[in-house]
C-alpha cells in the first residue's frame, strides 16, 4: 500500500487534516443535493472553521485520536478521528481520502486503526454515521464488521432518511 498513518501530534499534521477536513466538506457539497443541504444545515462555514480550529481538542488523547494517513511520498492521503462520545462509545468522524488516493485500502486502514485505539483506550463499543449517498462508505462499514442500528444522537426527522448508522462492539 506505501502508507503510513501517524497520530497528529505537529502543528504540520493538524494543517494537513484540516485541509483534507475542508476537501472532505467540500466532497459531501459536491456529492449530491442532499448532502449539500445537510452539510450546509448543519456544517455552515462559519461553524465548520470553529470546529477546524478546535480539532485537536475535540479528538485529543486519551480519549481520541487524529491519523493522518501519507503516501511514500510523504503527501497527505486521507484521515480520520474519533473522541469519546459516552464513557463506553468512541465515535469515528471524517474518515476522508482524497479521490487521487482511493481504491487503495487507505479508508479501510484508517478505520480499522481507529477501531483498534479504541479498545486499548478501552472503549466497549464504536459508532459512526455516514451519507447514504456514500456507496463506499457503506460497503466499507459493512466490510468491516460493523453493524447497522438506529441514531445513536437526536437527529431531525427530515435528514434521517439520508443517514446510516452503524456500530461495532469492541467486546
Amino acid at each position: 500500500m506505501g502508507v503510513t498513518l501517524t497520530s497528529v501530534t505537529t502543528a504540520e499534521d493538524l494543517d494537513a487534516v484540516r485541509a483534507l477536513c475542508w476537501d472532505y466538506r467540500k466532497t459531501l457539497i459536491d456529492n449530491d443535493p442532499i448532502d449539500l443541504q445537510i452539510t450546509e444545515t448543519f456544517y455552515p462555514v462559519p461553524k465548520y472553521r470553529a470546529l477546524m480550529d478546535r480539532l485537536a481538542a475535540e479528538h485529543a488523547r486519551p480519549k481520541g485520536i487524529i491519523l493522518l494517513a501519507r503516501d511514500a511520498e510523504g503527501r497527505p492521503a486521507g484521515c480520520g478521528m474519533s473522541h469519546a462520545l459516552e464513557p463506553q462509545t468512541s465515535e469515528i468522524k471524517r474518515v476522508f481520502v482524497p479521490e487521487t488516493h482511493r481504491r487503495r485500502g487507505i479508508a479501510a486502514h484508517l478505520c480499522t486503526a481507529l477501531v483498534d485505539q479504541a479498545r486499548a483506550d478501552g472503549f466497549a463499543r464504536v459508532v459512526l454515521d455516514t451519507s447514504t449517498h456514500l456507496p463506499a462508505a457503506k460497503h466499507l462499514y459493512d466490510k468491516l464488521g460493523f453493524t447497522r442500528r438506529g441514531p445513536y444522537q437526536p437527529i431531525p426527522e427530515d435528514v434521517l432518511p439520508h443517514l446510516l448508522f452503524f456500530e461495532k462492539s469492541l467486546t
